[in-house]
């Protein structure tokens, strides 16, 4: 039975891979539900080995039926760290606990109106419309693609151009027979520091730009987003969209300034459904310009970005799958060389696989081993080497863990 539009509309706003939720409240108007999930994991990468949080999170939704066939809604998601701190940052879900270890952190803020002939209007932070083209390669636990041009900003959230969880975000879907679609764009007028020493804040790099030290400062407007779904059967779906925004950057050091215009679009494909029994495949590309940063936080002219994901789940509960993703920048990929060597390299790549033991549809136990095959080679004027420590977001591990979901 085909879904109702408000169903499906917040089926893909807030999708989120092995999403679930569970009904707390309703009467003859209203509605609310719980959802989200608490996944504690033992994680060795960088020659530590840890327990820490798998982005764990908790959301509130909330219905009411209006006349005319319209529903309002609302969602509220957070993340939580109910482990403690955790030194290591392997994945964009995790990169606030290393930041200042928070008890809760704001993931997901939306309201937003429906109906089944006109479509939905949705407007806060919540998933953009170019993560419809990619997202049905991210169902790993531990290890994000990070090629697909959705963690933006060296592995962040997508907030500031509205690929992922994208901030300020006014957004439309409606969908027509076995063809959806989402428009969006982000309203705002954001300006954030950067600096190319890696592991120093925001509010720091500030204070390094107040104090006439090197320090990036970058102006952001608006974004625009588009993306379309086509179900060619009940098992294969096509996705393809784009992405736009455009911002201004001063560098402190120098003086330089550049504007640019930031862009990415690609299609998907997918086959079957990572949460079904049988064998499940999806493939996304991706062309992008100006749209995410290298390991050390300095802009990357252009690049393309692949992810592969293949599983197949046995009757018994037990799903294994292998990933592929690859971010491709080449050579001389720096927009402002900024004393860096022209010929510095960047290549993102490595391989993910894992074994998933699905003992009911809220409880997941989980291997995932990562096999880093990155390639990077970039040397300042001063003869001093950035290969290094790019490289240190990128090297192999393995971790275990249990996903319990409301």
């Amino acid at each position: 039975m085909k879904k109702s539009l408000l169903a499906t509309a917040l089926a893909t706003v807030i999708v989120v891979p092995t999403a679930s939720a569970i009904e707390i409240y309703k009467d003859d108007k209203n509605a609310v539900e719980i959802g989200g999930f608490v996944d504690a994991r033992v994680i060795d990468t960088h020659g530590v080995t840890e327990v820490v949080n798998g982005a764990s999170r908790i959301n509130f939704g909330f219905t009411r039926e209006l006349s005319d066939g319209w529903k309002a809604f609302t969602k509220l998601e957070w993340g939580v760290n109910p482990f403690g701190n955790s030194t290591i940052v392997y994945s964009s879900e995790s990169n606030f606990e290393s930041q200042g270890g928070e008890f809760l952190n704001n993931r997901l803020g939306y309201v937003g109106v429906a109906n089944d002939s006109y479509g939905s209007l949705t407007i806060g932070k919540q998933w953009g419309a170019w993560y419809d083209v990619v997202y049905n390669t991210n169902y790993g636990f531990v290890w994000d693609g990070n090629a697909a041009g959705v963690y933006t900003y060296n592995k962040a959230d997508g907030a500031v151009n509205g690929v992922g969880r994208g901030d300020k975000t006014v957004q439309y879907r409606n969908e027509f027979g076995d063809f959806s679609f989402a428009v969006q764009t982000q309203l705002k007028n954001d300006t954030f520091y950067t600096c190319e020493n890696d592991g120093i804040s925001t509010s720091d790099c500030q204070e390094r730009w107040d104090q006439g030290l090197d320090s990036e400062e970058v102006e952001y407007g608006h974004t625009y987003g588009v993306a379309v779904t086509y179900n060619v059967t009940d098992k294969l779906m096509l996705t393809a969209g784009l992405n736009r925004g455009e911002f201004d950057v001063t560098f402190r050091g120098s003086g330089n300034k550049i504007s640019a215009t930031d862009m990415i679009y690609g299609a998907g494909i997918t086959w079957g459904g990572f949460d079904d029994d049988g064998f499940y495949a999806a493939a996304n590309y991706n062309y992008n310009e100006n749209h995410d940063t290298d390991n050390l936080g300095r802009l990357i002219k252009d690049s393309y970005g692949i992810e592969t994901l293949f599983s197949y789940k046995f009757e018994n509960g037990w799903r294994p799958f292998i990933s592929y993703n690859i971010l491709d920048a080449g050579k001389n990929y720096i927009t402002q060389p900024n004393n860096v060597d022209p010929e510095s390299t960047f290549k993102r790549q490595f391989v993910v696989v894992g074994l998933h033991y699905v003992w009911d549809n809220h409880t997941v136990l989980y291997i995932e081993g990562r096999k880093d095959y990155s390639e990077f080679d970039a040397v300042t004027v001063e003869g001093l080497r950035d290969a290094e420590a790019m490289a240190q977001d990128e090297e192999d591990g393995v971790a275990i863990g249990i996903r319990y979901s409301l």
